[in-house]
């Protein structure tokens, strides 16, 4: 009889404790506001947990429980197809609604810009990003006199922004970022992008750069040549060019350009490319030594030299 009772007061209590987690569950899995309800921008950066988005939801009332989003997420397999952006959601969604939602319609595109690209190659990847607004022709246009400005970093971009809205996204993360050097420095910097490989030979390649600026030699840049000569052989429309070709041939280095440092002494008129932070930093902290020559190899490892005649013996040694 004791037996009988004990089952009884156990199935009782399994009882009780199934009606108790099915209403925790009937009222964690429900819109946490039903009627006049504000919807909010949601942003889920890269590589973020689900524990950390669902905990984010909870703390910006969009849900009820983030314990039962994570358990909702889980179960519809989802977890892995939630999306890095924005989203704009609503707490009259249900949280099962909501996981759905974060797998697809995010309100950005992620774009990462890497240094050293001219406005041409931005203007290619901004393209293939999908912007619903954007024209390549309207950006090409608009940033015709900002290379240099068009700072490379990641970004969160609206994917329905125009070709002007995310120049002014560009620029202003330019001003914010850098030490907004003058225009001297940031063309320099743009060399040193193009030239040096490794971070730690851009103070040396910049000291030697401004070294011969200041003793009146010609910078002989082959970054400024391959700018030079990317413009003349691909012009503004060609998808997919050469914008940076790797040889240069004797016929390139007598071409006829403002941007030729072998022809024309001093600085070329504008930034070749789109310098990050480091090279900026380079420039404005040169590293001064005895070097008036360098040359980068095969693998962008950087040889320095005092005299010509040692800079020959690298140039036989390393590129011949």
């Amino acid at each position: 009889m004791r037996k009988i009772k004990s089952s009884i007061i156990f199935l009782v209590f399994l009882v009780f404790l199934f009606l108790v987690c099915f209403s925790w569950w009937q009222w964690a899995t429900a819109p946490l506001c039903k009627n006049n309800c504000q919807s909010k921008i949601f942003v889920i950066s890269k590589g973020e947990s689900l524990s950390s988005v669902a905990k984010r939801l909870e703390e910006e009332n969009l849900i009820r429980s983030s314990f039962a989003f994570q358990i909702l997420a889980t179960k519809e397999g989802i977890v892995r197809k939630i999306q890095a952006g924005d989203f704009r959601l609503n707490p009259q969604m249900t949280p099962l609604k909501i996981a759905r939602e974060l797998t697809h319609g995010t309100l950005d595109r992620w774009v990462t810009i890497i240094e050293g690209l001219r406005r041409e190659q931005i203007a290619e990847k901004l393209e293939e990003a999908g912007f619903e607004n954007f024209q390549k022709e309207d950006f090409l246009e608009g940033s015709k006199n900002l290379e240099g400005k068009l700072f490379p970093d990641t970004y969160l971009i609206p994917k329905d922004a125009n070709a002007q809205k995310i120049i002014e996204i560009l620029t202003k993360n330019f001003t914010k970022k850098t030490p907004m050097p003058s225009k001297e420095v940031l063309i320099l910097s743009s060399i040193v992008e193009r030239e040096a490989k490794f971070e730690e030979d851009r103070p040396i390649v910049a000291g030697i750069l401004l070294k011969r600026l200041k003793n009146g030699w010609p910078l002989q840049a082959d970054a400024t040549v391959q700018y030079a000569v990317g413009s003349k052989r691909c012009g503004s429309q060609n998808k997919g060019c050469e914008w940076w070709p790797k040889k240069l041939t004797r016929e390139d280095l007598k071409i006829n350009s403002p941007y030729n440092t072998y022809v024309y002494s001093g600085l070329p008129p504008s930034p070749i490319c789109n310098p990050g932070l480091k090279a900026i930093e380079a420039v404005l902290n040169p590293v001064e030594t005895d070097f008036w020559f360098y040359l980068s190899d095969k693998e962008g490892k950087m040889h320095y030299a005092k005299t010509m005649e040692e800079h020959q013996r690298n140039i036989e040694k390393y590129l011949l």
